[in-house]
C-alpha cells in the first residue's frame, strides 16, 4: 500500500532562546491525513516545535515546507494550519456561534456561507443547540469543541492541537480522546499533537515523534514505540519498563541480573555492553519450580484494577516491576521466566562520559569550565587538547551544591534494576551521567565532585 504524500516537511531545524539550545537538528516529515503525535517531558521542545509550524516563531536555523510551500518565513495567517491551545483562547465576550465565525468574518464571507459552516462544524463537534450560549457557561470539555470547531471551520489542511485535553479531569480526558480521534477519521485532515501523557499518545497516534532534550529519540507507531523502543529513555519514558545492563555475549544471548538469556537479537559484538528492556507483563511469574530461570522474593503486591502489579528481587539483588493476573503475597519466593521474543536488546548510547578537554599542567587538565586535579599525565605541553573520560559510578554528587566542584541540577533518573542512572545538567549546560544507588529526585539541585583518580586522559 502506497503511503500518502507529505503535507508537512521540517528539514535540519534548530531554535535558540539565548544560549539555551531548544531544539537541535530535527528532521520530520508528516503524511497527509495523518495523526502525529510528539511526544516529551516538560522542556523536551515540543510546544516549541509547533509553534514553529505555526509560524507563531522563527526557526534559528532549518526549513518548513506545508503542501509543497516553503513556508519558512510566512506568518501564521497565511499558512494552511490552524491551532488549538491548550488554554482554548476562546473570546469571553462572544458566544459559541460568533467564537467559530470569527475567523469566517474576517475574511468576509456571506453571512448565509458562514451559518452553513458554523452549523456544519457544530454538528461534527456535537454542539448542536449550543450557538447562542456563553462560553463561559460551558464545561472544560465543551470549551474545548468550540475551540476545535473553531480551527476546524477555517478547513485547514493541518490541525495543530497543543496539550488540549491537560485541563480537563481524567474521565473527560478520556472521553475527548475518542472524540478526537473520531473527529480526525471524519474530518480526514492532518492532526499534529503535542503531549507528555504516554497513553494519550498510544491511544490517539498513526505515529509518535518521541523528544528529549531538544533532539527526537525515535518516529515510530504506537506498535513500534512500545514494543521496539530504540533506546533506554524511550522504554522508560513509554509505559512501566525493566531497563538493565547487560552483556550481549554472541548472537541471540544475552546476560543480564547474573543470568544469561536466550533471546531473538544479533548483529552485535562479542561480549559486547548493552540496555535490555523486559515489560512488567512480559515476565512470567509462578510457583517455584524446576523450569524457572531465575528466582526471587515478593517485596511489594498492588492490586491495579485488571493485574496485580508487584516488585520481585533476586538473591543477586536485582529488582523486577512484574504485573499479572495473579497475586503473591509479600514475602514469598517465586519462579520468574522470559521468554525470547520479550527480551529487548538496545546498544547503549554511550559506555562512559566524554568530555573535550586542554592541559592546564602535568596535574591538572579543563573541561566542563573548570580545572581539576587528575593523576600526573608526566611531560605534557600546556594546553594540549585532550580527550577526558570518566566512568559512570566514579562521578560522587552531594546534597549541599558548595560541597560540589561544580553544581547542577538532576534532569532525568532511570533505574536500572539494581542502580539508579542519572542526567545532570550543570550549570553551564554540560551533561554529566552518573550511576548511583542514591535516591534523587528530578530537579533536585547537586554539587558535582569528581576524584582525581577517576578522570582518564586520551591524547588526541
Amino acid at each position: 500500500m502506497q503511503k500518502p504524500e507529505p503535507i508537512i516537511t521540517i528539514e535540519h531545524v534548530s531554535h535558540s532562546f539565548g544560549d539555551k539550545i531548544v531544539l537541535d537538528d530535527i528532521n520530520l516529515v508528516v503524511r497527509k491525513g495523518e495523526f502525529v503525535t510528539i511526544l516529551g517531558p516538560s522542556g523536551c521542545g515540543k510546544t516549541t516545535l509547533l509553534r514553529l509550524i505555526a509560524g507563531f516563531q522563527k526557526a534559528s536555523e532549518g526549513k518548513f515546507t506545508i503542501a509543497g510551500i516553503d513556508v519558512t518565513e510566512t506568518p501564521p495567517h497565511h499558512r494552511p494550519v490552524n491551532t488549538v491551545f491548550q488554554k482554548y483562547a476562546l473570546f469571553p465576550h462572544l458566544n459559541v456561534y460568533n467564537n467559530i465565525a470569527f475567523g469566517l468574518n474576517l475574511k468576509k464571507l456571506p453571512s448565509s456561507d458562514i451559518k452553513r459552516k458554523v452549523m456544519h462544524v457544530l454538528k461534527m463537534v456535537s454542539m448542536t443547540d449550543y450557538e447562542e450560549r456563553n462560553v463561559d457557561s460551558l464545561s472544560g470539555g465543551q470549551q474545548q469543541r468550540v475551540a476545535i470547531a473553531r480551527a476546524i471551520v477555517n478547513e485547514p489542511q493541518v490541525l495543530l492541537l497543543d496539550e488540549p485535553l491537560a485541563a480537563l479531569d481524567l474521565k473527560m480526558r478520556k472521553d475527548m480522546q475518542m472524540e478526537i480521534r473520531a473527529m480526525h477519521k471524519k474530518l480526514g485532515i492532518t492532526f499534529v499533537y503535542v503531549t507528555h501523557d504516554q497513553e494519550e499518545a498510544l491511544t490517539l497516534s498513526d505515529t509518535i515523534v518521541v523528544m528529549s532534550e531538544g533532539k527526537i529519540q525515535q518516529i515510530g507507531t504506537p506498535t513500534e514505540i512500545y514494543n521496539e523502543p530504540a533506546n533506554a529513555f524511550v522504554a522508560d519514558f513509554i509505559g512501566e519498563s525493566n531497563i538493565l545492563n547487560g552483556i550481549m555475549i554472541k548472537d541471540r544471548l544475552v546476560e543480564f541480573a547474573d543470568h544469561q538469556f536466550e533471546c531473538v537479537d544479533k548483529d552485535f559484538g562479542l561480549n559486547e555492553p548493552v540496555d535490555v528492556v523486559i515489560r512488567p507483563e512480559d515476565i512470567y511469574i509462578f510457583e517455584l519450580s524446576e523450569a524457572a530461570q531465575f528466582t526471587g522474593t515478593v517485596t511489594s503486591c498492588i492490586f491495579k484494577g485488571v493485574h496485580y502489579e508487584m516488585m520481585v528481587i533476586t538473591p543477586e539483588g536485582y529488582e523486577f516491576l512484574i504485573q499479572d493476573y495473579h497475586n503473591f503475597e509479600v514475602g514469598r519466593t517465586v519462579s520468574l521466566l522470559v521468554k525470547p521474543n520479550d527480551i529487548q536488546v538496545m546498544k547503549k548510547e554511550r559506555l562512559c562520559n566524554n568530555f573535550e578537554g586542554s592541559v592546564v599542567d602535568k596535574n591538572q587538565v579543563r573541561f566542563l569550565g573548570h580545572n581539576f586535579k587528575c593523576n600526573e599525565m608526566g611531560q605534557v605541553t600546556n594546553g594540549t587538547k585532550v580527550k577526558v573520560t570518566i566512568d559512570f559510578n566514579k562521578i560522587i554528587l552531594q546534597d549541599n551544591q558548595e560541597d560540589g566542584m561544580i553544581r547542577g541540577e538532576v534532569r532525568f533518573i532511570l533505574y536500572k534494576g539494581d542502580h539508579y542512572h542519572l542526567t545532570v545538567v550543570t550549570n553551564n549546560q554540560e551533561h554529566i551521567f552518573v550511576d548511583t544507588i542514591d535516591v534523587w529526585d528530578d530537579g533536585d539541585r547537586v554539587g558535582i565532585t569528581i576524584p582525581p583518580e577517576s578522570i582518564q586522559i586520551i591524547n588526541q
